[in-house]
């Protein structure tokens, strides 16, 4: 299912392409020229600073407040450290950082499974194959590992108190976002455990000792009661953040299936990907990541140079009359509420049956 101006916007793409061809080669080659692909080991070194300079403020507030309440406010700050910490391992994964290797995964494993306890190995994998298909109900595996449903076709495989969630999934795809946190938790023990990383000892022994120190200082520090509600309250913000972070990006954009890809790679990412407008707070909070358009086309592009990349997509994308899609902050995620709205709305209704029929003979 798509958002009728999204499908609106797509049937006027393809009568203004007539006589054009948008390519990804010609953008590329404009991007090039800027030297936006170049990468600034600098800059990311002022970036790995900053963010361990949050975590000690982070921790010297811990070890100063000890047994109160108000750790409940230190418990925030992490889980929004934690966030800032994920796009470390984030643009070391997409070899955005630096040219060496082993730099980039040191980044990428003590970020991923050390200071959040998740398994980079794994993430980027996953990452990867949802960057070749954003959107692709069949190839993107961040759309496969929901509850909630981007076409009604997934209703049938969702079963128990899934079907409760995707029946009110616009309200309840965001509440749930405070598991976010333990789920990817979850997913590196068992990702480890099935022999889907690399890397299972070193992965493993950062996670263990990553439990260990974390259990050991919030319990000798707190209570029993208020270590609990610490880690609950910090778990619930990182995996919110975690959630707000992606659920604007592709959430109601364009959703594509079957095993043709009728799409070149600039529509691709284009047509599937929002930008939230930026501003430096809105930057500094998404990492970069509201820049999405650019990030799917460019995941290479070391942060800094995505609003310029921004500038010379968007006027790419007027030229030939492909659909660019930016909005606001709050505007995202309403548009977010409303398409899963609009999907679980046969649910609700309940002639699920006879919109999968309708679905699948418009597919023919």
């Amino acid at each position: 299912m798509q958002r009728p101006h999204v499908q609106e916007a797509k049937d006027t793409t393809d009568q203004q392409r007539t006589g054009a061809s948008a390519t990804f080669a010609e953008l590329l080659k404009r991007v090039k020229a800027e030297g936006l692909l170049d990468l600034d080991p600098r800059y990311y070194i002022g970036r790995l600073t900053l963010n361990t300079a949050l975590l000690v403020v982070g921790f010297a507030a811990f070890v100063a407040l000890g047994d109160s309440w108000w750790q409940l406010l230190t418990a925030l700050w992490m889980g929004l450290c934690g966030g800032q910490s994920a796009f470390m391992w984030h643009d070391a994964g997409h070899k955005a950082m630096f040219r060496s290797k082993k730099a980039a995964s040191a980044v990428g494993y003590f970020h991923a499974n050390f200071v959040n306890g998740v398994s980079f190995g794994w993430w980027v994998n996953h990452h990867n194959r949802h960057h070749s298909n954003p959107n692709h109900l069949d190839m993107d595996p961040d759309i496969g590992r929901r509850t909630a449903i981007f076409d009604i076709k997934q209703y049938p495989t969702r079963s128990g108190v899934q079907k409760f969630v995707v029946r009110y999934q616009s309200v309840l795809f965001f509440v749930l976002l405070v598991l976010e946190s333990f789920k990817m938790h979850k997913t590196a023990v068992q990702s480890i455990a099935q022999g889907k990383t690399k890397r299972p000892v070193l992965e493993s022994f950062l996670l263990v000792v990553r439990v260990a120190v974390y259990l050991a200082l919030v319990f000798t520090i707190l209570s029993p009661v208020l270590a609990v509600a610490f880690i609950l309250v910090q778990q619930a913000v990182l995996g919110v953040y975690f959630g707000l972070i992606f659920a604007p990006n592709h959430k109601g954009m364009e959703v594509r299936s079957g095993d043709e890809e009728t799409l070149d790679w600039l529509e691709r990412q284009v047509l599937t990907s929002r930008n939230i407008r930026p501003s430096l707070a809105i930057d500094f909070l998404y990492g970069g990541l509201n820049y999405q358009v650019e990030h799917h086309l460019f995941p290479a592009m070391p942060q800094k140079n995505l609003p310029r990349a921004r500038e010379l997509t968007r006027a790419y994308c007027a030229e030939r009359g492909v659909p660019y899609h930016e909005v606001g902050f709050w505007a995202s995620y309403r548009e977010v509420a409303l398409f899963l709205h609009e999907v679980s709305a046969p649910v609700r209704r309940g002639d699920v049956d006879e919109r999968i029929r309708q679905e699948s003979g418009r597919a023919v």
